[in-house]
């Protein structure tokens, strides 16, 4: 039996570990609702990558490709022997192949967002945003890019160009005002010669035009539900408060607006998926976990008519919710969220500046509780997008490139104690000699995709282009489950 000081300290260590927290309105209504912060991380953004074009660092000719393998030994990949913008540090992960982004039909780089699509016959191909469109290839079986050709914008040109998959179809979205989100047939890439790249006309195979501007600053797809959705469509003030904007997909040649999601304003990304949990009251329901600058925000959207809030859950150091995923589609259990803003901001657990991945228990969808972080101290960047399959975590951190975190102790230890980095590939040398090894700026990666059954690793960096990697000791085979992680 516990007397008092053991009472006493077992509270303590429940205020320690219980680190979320309701959403502080007032700070909401100061720096989030009115995109205060959001406009500052867009300006502080644009800025650098406006030097950084000035300064010719978006130039494709800076960037020779790298066609041979190149293994990683002893904690480096040197593609070009003496040259350091050409000697990767690595853990047990290969470099494949590295094209610039002017080898993939790009004339100002910019990448972004991107995402794999396998054809029947197991072909993998790739779609890659770029600020002038949308890039495709093939890669075949020895972890080379075929570049097929582009998708230009419907409108003008946008670094911000997210990609999900719908099927057969992707769905492309962009920050630019008035580009709509283009639906495009994967298949046409299968009669595609690679010697003669072809360039689809903007209208792609379908247009989706009921964003109020024409913008959004994400997208997300749910094929079981025949739904897309926009997320972060521009202005705040229209009806739908640039929350989710429901796309029906019944006809992926004629989608069509189903409503929206407005009730915890704007949404800067999120995860929709029909509910598989422990939360018997939700099963079968659509949910949709939301990121929304300071919240984690779980909705109910199965009835697009009368979408309904589950829960709002803010956090100690909040500084921008960004993205996150859930551990297990299949089993809707736990969640990894990271904050774009926290290390740059020096924020709560990231001051020192080391990536920080939250660990959410959501086995009970109206009262999610923070059990525990993973702080990655052998690196030091921002962290930006994460995807999650068989027990790892796929992050694009920026400056410190791509990493793997095997995150498979998270049921048994939700605290984070037993997750540990497995392999990473720094796609960005330019930073590695400042005196922690990084840099805290929106540079390096944006995104990638790592669940190809070939086990090759599509990498997609902002200044530089792409690269194919693959791990020295492989984990699952991706080819072997059929697990949905959008």
């Amino acid at each position: 039996m516990l007397g008092r000081t053991g009472l006493a300290l077992l509270g303590l260590a429940a205020i320690v570990a219980a680190r979320e927290m309701p959403k502080d309105m007032q700070r909401a209504a100061d720096i989030f609702d009115n995109a205060e912060r959001h406009e500052t991380i867009m300006a502080q953004k644009h800025a650098l990558w406006k030097r950084q074009r000035e300064a010719g660092l978006f130039n494709s000719a800076l960037y020779p490709p790298v066609n041979d393998v190149v293994k990683c030994v002893d904690g480096k990949a040197i593609a070009v022997p003496g040259d350091p913008m050409y000697t990767f540090n690595c853990d047990a992960m290969d470099l494949y192949q590295f094209l610039p982004h002017g080898d993939l039909g790009s004339t100002s780089a910019g990448g972004s967002s991107s995402w794999g699509w396998v054809s029947p016959e197991g072909r993998e191909f790739v779609a890659i945003g770029q600020e002038d469109g949308a890039a495709f290839i093939e890669i075949t079986k020895e972890g080379k890019m075929l570049y097929l050709g582009r998708l230009p914008p419907f409108s003008e040109n946008a670094i911000w160009r997210e990609i999900r998959p719908f099927g057969d179809y992707m769905v492309i979205g962009s920050e630019a005002e008035g580009h709509n989100i283009q639906i495009f047939d994967m298949k046409d890439l299968l009669t595609i010669d690679p010697t003669k790249p072809r360039i689809w006309d903007k209208k792609a195979h379908a247009i989706f035009d009921g964003l109020p501007m024409g913008r959004t600053h994400t997208v997300g797809t749910n094929p079981e539900t025949n739904f897309a959705y926009s997320f972060g469509a521009v202005p705040r003030f229209d009806i739908c408060r640039s929350g989710i904007i429901f796309i029906n997909m019944t006809d992926p040649l004629k989608p069509e607006k189903a409503g929206c999601a407005a009730m915890d304003g704007y949404v800067h990304d999120a995860q929709v998926l029909t509910y598989k949990g422990p939360h018997t009251k939700y099963v079968g329901r659509e949910i949709a976990y939301g990121y929304n600058e300071d919240s984690l925000t779980i909705y109910d959207i199965t009835d697009k008519r009368r979408p309904t809030i589950v829960s709002i859950t803010s956090y100690e150091g909040a500084a921008y919710t960004h993205q996150g995923a859930v551990l297990d589609p299949n089993n809707q259990t736990y969640i990894l969220m990271d904050d774009e803003y926290d290390e740059f901001d020096g924020t709560g657990l990231a001051k020192p500046g080391n990536p920080v991945t939250y660990i959410w228990d959501i086995s009970d969808l109206e009262k999610p509780k923070q059990t525990g972080t993973f702080i990655n101290k052998k690196s030091y960047s921002i962290d930006h997008n994460q995807y999650i399959k068989d027990g790892f975590s796929y992050q694009s951190n920026y400056g410190s490139g791509f990493r793997v975190l095997d995150v498979s102790s998270i049921p048994s230890d939700p605290t984070g104690a037993g997750v540990k980095e497995v392999a990473f590939f720094d796609v960005y040398p330019e930073d590695d000699a400042l005196p922690n090894g990084g840099l805290l700026d929106f540079v390096g990666t944006w995104s990638s995709y790592a669940f190809l059954p070939s086990r090759f690793i599509f990498v997609n960096t902002i200044e530089r282009g792409a690269f194919v990697l693959r791990m020295q000791k492989d984990g699952p085979p991706q080819g072997n489950k059929t697990m949905k992680i959008f």
